[in-house]
């Protein structure tokens, strides 16, 4: 562990708040991802402005967390019009995953790379709530994310473990990654094609409908050449079963079956990445256990 020397109250102390902190500021620009992408305005050359009334958001009032609960108590300064939860909430959950990932993983390449991949998640998952679509960019971004850990995986394990101690940690291989890739959005993809063809054999509709949507074949796909093909079928399952319990709650409540299941598959590869591993280890443990033995 790169901080072992240091393990005690102090260091925590210190380290977790800084992670916070650089968790908070990357979930304001997650954001203005979240809100721009779908609406294709660029996420640099106009300043964060009020989505109301349009009005330039000084930098005071830009604050993490802090602007928006104490300085302007959730309202624009120019119009006055609420400004959505959902900004101090996608700010807050960054921080919060920021710090889960360290404190599982420790502090090293990987741990940096799935923060950046949760905040991808958070964006896609958010962005699929609000126009049951994935956008290919923040795809293509995981792609790029995982590109490292493939690398390392490839190493041999004699001159991997030669490196220092912010690169020692991969204990899945390439072909894992690889495999993460194509066991669950194989299946997704042949799911959604046949359950099309069904749906539109039964209703007559030449419409492109699926039960599966290729974004989210694809945000498996990405996910798990990230992971690795244990933590994806962990996550594919958490994200079912999720989804399934979101799926009840939202036709109580507003009568729709129809719903996004992007924030599911999202939250299924955030608990897939840091501990599908051991679950589907300890769950084959489980299975094969013999108490005579």
């Amino acid at each position: 562990m790169l901080h072992s020397e240091f393990m005690d109250v102090g260091f925590y102390i210190m380290f977790f708040p800084i992670v916070f902190l650089y968790g908070i500021c990357i979930g304001s620009f997650l954001n203005v991802v979240i809100y721009r992408l779908p609406q294709n305005e660029s996420l640099t050359k106009r300043a964060s402005h009020c989505p109301k009334c349009g009005a330039k958001i000084h930098w005071y009032d830009n604050i993490p967390l802090v602007s928006w609960i104490i300085l302007l108590r959730g309202k624009c300064r120019s119009c006055g019009q609420p400004i959505s939860k959902r900004y101090p909430i996608v700010e807050a959950l960054n921080g919060i995953v920021y710090v889960v990932t360290f404190a599982v993983l420790d502090f090293n390449l990987k741990s940096v790379l799935y923060c950046f991949f949760f905040s991808v998640l958070i964006c896609l998952g958010f962005m699929d709530w609000d126009t049951m679509e994935m956008d290919l960019r923040l795809l293509a971004a995981i792609v790029i994310l995982a590109i490292p850990l493939l690398v390392i995986g490839v190493l041999p394990e004699e001159t991997r473990y030669g490196f220092p101690e912010f690169l020692d940690f991969s204990d899945v291989t390439i072909w894992e990654h690889l495999i993460g890739a194509v066991c669950v959005s194989v299946p997704f993809f042949l799911i959604g094609e046949i359950s099309g063809a069904i749906i539109r054999k039964r209703t007559g509709d030449n419409e492109l409908r699926r039960g599966i949507e290729i974004g989210d074949t694809l945000i498996m796909g990405a996910g798990g050449l990230m992971i690795g093909w244990k933590a994806a079928i962990i996550a594919a399952f958490t994200g079912i079963l999720l989804a399934a319990i979101g799926g009840l709650i939202n036709k109580f409540r507003s009568g729709e079956s129809k719903f996004a299941f992007g924030p599911f598959l999202a939250a299924g590869l955030f608990i897939g990445a840091l501990c599908g591993d051991a679950i589907f280890d300890w769950y084959v443990a489980t299975l094969t256990y013999n108490p005579y033995e």
